[in-house]
């Protein structure tokens, strides 16, 4: 994960909403509940370059989503689907913007089960009239496109899903900022928001994190421990590495620096739009384990300010030291603390994954234990501008646990801004803060 501005700005997201920048009028909503939208016109173009991804790849087949939508299609195995939400139920028309470099193509494209095939011919994009079907519950609806015949060198090249129909009135939601069409295809981003008791001054952090089987996507980030000025968590970076990430932004003044690592954890710093000290440990966690997360922040008397973290894991029964960084021309204490979740990969953003985030603590300056179990749930710019709505956030009825979850194009989001409370377990954490290495 790269520190940029867009990640920075999410952490702010608690403050209240942004406007709906939708192809639609919006009407007010309070306390986070979506916007009634009013359509703009009859039919919509659903661009695939922000909505579609190839769900299906062969080995060694080249299409790709690009910012023209679908392009390199030539393998009749691969399949591409693109998502929109719909708020309405009735009859749904699809149809296709799309055109052949040479020769004639027949392709199939299904909708909620239903398949049509549609012939298609001319080197200037198209609009073809597919079919018809009829929407009987709201919410995500995905079309796919695969390839039947072509006498070309491939299928063609689609840059719009296109829709009408009754089930289209309002209430229609894809992504259409085509400036954010990255951050769309990853999804949205969401944040639980942990209260601090007033008068309290927190100088240790800890909390524990599950994330379920079959939730462990790859590009899956399961922040655990976040604070003003770095976060603390674990990652899925490929389909055979995994890491323990603990970073800590630049001050305003001054770069942070490295003041000690654990065995074997790699340090480095990171740039683009923000800066800061990075330092990970790879180590392949697994789903349905819950891994203990601790944190220390604590002046260092000389103007500045040391980060620490440890992580537990049950396969070695210790806790392992990460790293501690310096922030200079800093004397703060733990503040802002918060979990989120995120998807670092494109590619996949048509996945789902979640996280269970529980009994978390903050230790005091005085040695004083406090459980938090409140949490304001929000999200990013993908969810309030309305780009998509596959989030949610709450306490889970069967664990007691706060949870997190988003992509995969569920229809039963969650508002976003609503404070859930999950039950107390009133034991503080047994970690003995004098013995960690």
């Amino acid at each position: 994960m790269k520190m940029n501005i867009r990640f920075i700005f999410t952490l702010l997201m608690a403050v209240g909403l942004l406007s709906c920048s939708k192809n639609q009028q919006a009407l007010p909503a309070a306390n986070g509940a979506k916007a009634e939208t009013v359509p703009a016109a009859s039919s919509y173009l659903v661009p695939l370059a922000g909505n579609g991804f190839v769900t299906t790849l062969p080995s060694g087949a080249p299409e790709v989503i690009t910012s023209n939508g679908l392009g390199n299609w030539t393998n009749a195995n691969s399949v591409t689907s693109t998502y929109f939400r719909l708020g309405l139920t009735g009859t749904l028309t699809i149809g296709v913007r799309v055109k052949v470099p040479s020769g004639t193509s027949v392709i199939k494209v299904t909708v909620n089960g239903t398949s049509f095939n549609q012939t298609i011919t001319g080197t200037a994009y198209t609009d073809y009239t597919v079919g018809t079907v009829n929407v009987t519950s709201t919410g995500y609806v995905k079309v796919d496109l695969q390839g039947v015949s072509k006498s070309g060198g491939y299928f063609g090249d689609v840059s719009n899903i296109i829709i009408s129909g009754t089930a289209t009135a309002n209430n229609v939601v894809y992504a259409n900022d085509a400036s954010n069409y990255y951050w769309s295809r990853r999804g949205p981003s969401v944040h639980l928001n942990y209260t601090i008791p007033s008068g309290t001054t927190a100088e240790w952090f800890y909390n524990e994190v599950t994330v379920p089987s079959g939730q462990d996507q790859i590009g899956s980030y399961f922040m655990s421990n976040g604070f003003n000025g770095g976060y603390f968590g674990i990652q899925v970076n490929s389909a055979t590495e995994r890491r323990v990430l603990f970073s800590i932004w630049d001050p305003s003044v001054g770069k942070t620096t490295l003041v000690r690592k654990g065995t074997n954890v790699v340090d480095n710093t990171f740039g683009g739009e923000g800066t800061g000290g990075q330092s990970y440990l790879v180590f392949n966690w697994q789903a349905g384990t819950t891994y203990k997360f601790l944190t220390h922040v604590l002046p260092d008397g000389a103007g500045g300010t040391d980060f620490s973290s440890w992580i537990y894991t049950p396969e070695t029964s210790s806790w392992r030291f990460i790293a501690t960084w310096k922030q200079p021309n800093t004397t703060t204490y733990l503040g802002g603390l918060y979990s989120f979740l995120e998807n670092f990969t494109d590619t996949n953003g048509y996945l789902g994954r979640s996280g269970q985030y529980s009994n978390s603590w903050i230790r005091s300056t005085t040695g004083v234990w406090t459980e938090l179990t409140s949490a304001k749930f929000t999200a990013d710019a993908t969810a309030t501008n309305d780009q998509r709505r596959d989030y949610a956030g709450g306490v889970d009825s069967s664990t007691g646990r706060f949870f997190l979850q988003n992509g995969g194009f569920f229809s039963n989001y969650i508002n976003y801004n609503t404070t859930f409370t999950r039950t107390a377990t009133g034991v503080a954490p047994t970690v003995d803060l004098t013995t960690l290495p």
